[in-house]
């Protein structure tokens, strides 16, 4: 059963199951909860035993979510004989499009004196509390402070935050292996499901579903699906194995309160996807069909096929209106069971907001810069398909018949072969990254710019690239579609400018669009005049590169430097007779 479990804030107020020592004036809030039961432990080569479980930790930054540290394996266990693991990477590098590599190199990891609380359970009572607990306690922050090597004050200062990651040992094939629920999920499409068709239950079940976020963090959704049935590989990849503890400088952020389930810009072809579970093999015989209702225009997709106690993501394309409005969509299967059958979706403009054009007379004496702010980032997505395949098996049918005469008669087998074969199934497994970069430059027309630096009170102009890689077929995806820019004047808030898209496609560029303000119908941002020397750093946020996945999205930024401004390329003197 789900457990819905209010954050706490680990101040001495929290009740440990092991003789811990609460954080005292800065604690941690454990975002985190879990599932799962009736593991199974499989037979011969493959196999799992209970305790045989641990959790990497990787010290992210509160602001990016970007890992400062090479992840730390905790476990209670002894992993000296483990023949091959994956490293060590983070979730989060995953998502940022780090590829899985299996090394067999010595697999490293740390023994805590505080043994860690069992982390994965084999009969779905697992203390999720307990957890909670020990990773907010000041023995393990302190621990994980000295094994990264960073300052004990420094790590609870609020500057950063924990990312964890439950881990299984167990033994696949013959071979010791270590990995993160996100590491079995990727390396399990690597096998075409030749993990999860042995050890699923651990692989896709109680690995995954001992972490996951009660709330949104780092970019990472909060999980509210099933807690007791193994999970496809795409949701194990974006949403379950991991945990969140944030400290007392860092307050948590609660998640946003709505009510529609996606956003999506105005003019922009999108992908609405939704998941579809099967307790039953559905096949080629009897396929499922599912068929999404919007706007009153149908989409359906047929011929759907999924092994037994497995799921596949299904999906509609479709391009959303000229106008902002809210949109419910229905979605209904002739088979399986559907993860929504409602999904209310809300269409947004971004071309609302644009500055207003800067004047001599502006001012803005009690001016600072400040940081740019952390924007949610997905730069690569996985997903798969099912198909099916009869495996004849011929068998014979006897039937045996007298021939003759009563006395000189005999038996003849008058059977027939019979093909009582079945099904195979195989998954197609599709991937997809976006890649990006931006070009910050004065505008041609600026008469006193040399490289990179200009005065205050011109315009500047930019080019955005977008590379959207993908092996999937067009109707799985899109290229990046939209490009908003964030200036600093604005504290890279309330006002931005909504980028023409020049070049389409998978390669997309993006620039200013014309300034109505330009004498010259420049594509160009104006500086303030009263923008202070030193950097001006433009943010641009690349998104609606959608896939069934989800939304691809990246920030990219440039600068230039200013020096002066506009008035100082002025010369006043008498007129000379």
């Amino acid at each position: 059963m789900q457990r819905i479990i209010s954050l706490l804030l680990c101040l001495g107020l929290l009740f440990c199951f092991s003789p811990l020592p609460a954080l005292a004036d800065t604690g941690g809030s454990g975002n985190l909860d879990g599932g799962g039961a009736d593991i199974g432990q499989g037979t011969g080569e493959s196999y799992w035993n209970s305790g045989d479980d641990g959790v990497r930790v990787t010290v992210v930054s509160a602001a990016t979510g970007s890992p400062v540290k090479t992840p730390i394996d905790l476990t209670n266990r002894k992993s000296d004989n483990t023949d091959y693991h994956f490293g060590k990477v983070s979730k989060v590098s995953y998502r940022n499009g780090v590829h899985l590599s299996v090394t067999t190199s010595q697999y490293t990891y740390k023994n805590p004196v505080q043994p860690l609380p069992r982390i994965i359970s084999s009969d779905g009572s697992v203390n999720i509390e307990a957890i909670k607990n020990y990773f907010c306690s000041e023995y393990a922050v302190k621990l994980i402070a000295e094994t990264a090597g960073i300052p004990y004050d420094m790590l609870i200062s609020g500057e950063y935050k924990l990312f964890l990651e439950p881990i299984s040992y167990f033994t696949f094939q013959g071979q010791k292996v270590a990995m993160t629920a996100t590491e079995a999920a990727l390396y399990d499409n690597l096998l075409s499901g030749g993990l999860r068709s042995k050890m699923g239950a651990l692989t896709h079940k109680n690995l995954p579903l001992s972490m996951f976020l009660e709330t949104s963090d780092l970019g990472f959704a909060a999980y509210s699906g099933a807690t007791n049935q193994n999970q496809s590989n795409d949701t194990i990849i974006a949403e379950l194995g991991l945990g969140i503890v944030r400290f007392a400088g860092q307050p948590a952020t609660p998640p946003v309160e709505t009510d529609y389930d996606y956003e999506y810009r105005v003019d922009t072809d999108v992908i609405t996807p939704v998941m579809l579970y099967t307790s039953g093999e559905i096949n080629p015989d009897s396929p499922a069909k599912v068929t999404f209702r919007i706007k009153g225009s149908t989409y359906t997709v047929s011929n759907i096929v999924i092994p037994a106690g497995e799921s596949q993501l299904v999906w509609c394309k479709w391009r959303t209106p000229a106008n902002p409005e809210e949109i419910s969509i229905t979605v209904s299967s002739t088979k399986g069971t559907l993860s929504q059958t409602s999904i209310q979706a809300k269409i947004i403009r971004l071309d609302e907001n644009e500055p207003s054009n800067p004047t001599a007379t502006d001012r803005n004496d009690g001016f600072s810069t400040v940081g740019i702010p952390s924007r949610t980032v997905k730069t690569s997505a996985s997903w798969g398909v099912w198909w099916a395949q009869w495996h004849p098996y011929w068998v014979w049918i006897s039937h045996w018949v007298w021939v003759g005469g009563e006395d000189d008669g005999s038996w003849e087998d008058h059977g027939r072969w019979e093909d009582h074969g079945w099904y195979d199934f195989f998954k197609d497994n599709y991937s997809a990254s976006l890649s990006g970069s931006m070009s910050l430059l004065p505008d041609d027309k600026v008469p006193t710019a040399s490289g990179n630096t200009m005065r205050s009170g011109y315009g500047v102009k930019t080019t955005v690239n977008a590379q959207f890689t993908t092996n999937a077929p067009s109707s799985h995806v899109t290229g990046a579609q939209t490009t908003t820019a964030y200036f600093p004047e604005f504290h890279y808030k309330d006002y931005w400018r909504l980028l023409d898209r020049t070049a389409s496609g998978y390669s997309a560029q993006f620039q200013f669009k014309t300034n109505k303000y330009s004498t010259y119908n420049r594509r160009v941002h104006f500086l303030p005049l009263w923008y202070p020397n030193g950097q001006y750093t433009v943010d641009t946020y690349i998104q609606d590169a959608w896939t069934p996945a989800g939304m691809l999205s990246i920030s990219e930024r440039d600068d230039v430097t200013v020096s002066g401004s506009l008035y100082d390329d002025w010369h006043l003197a008498p007129l000379v007779p």
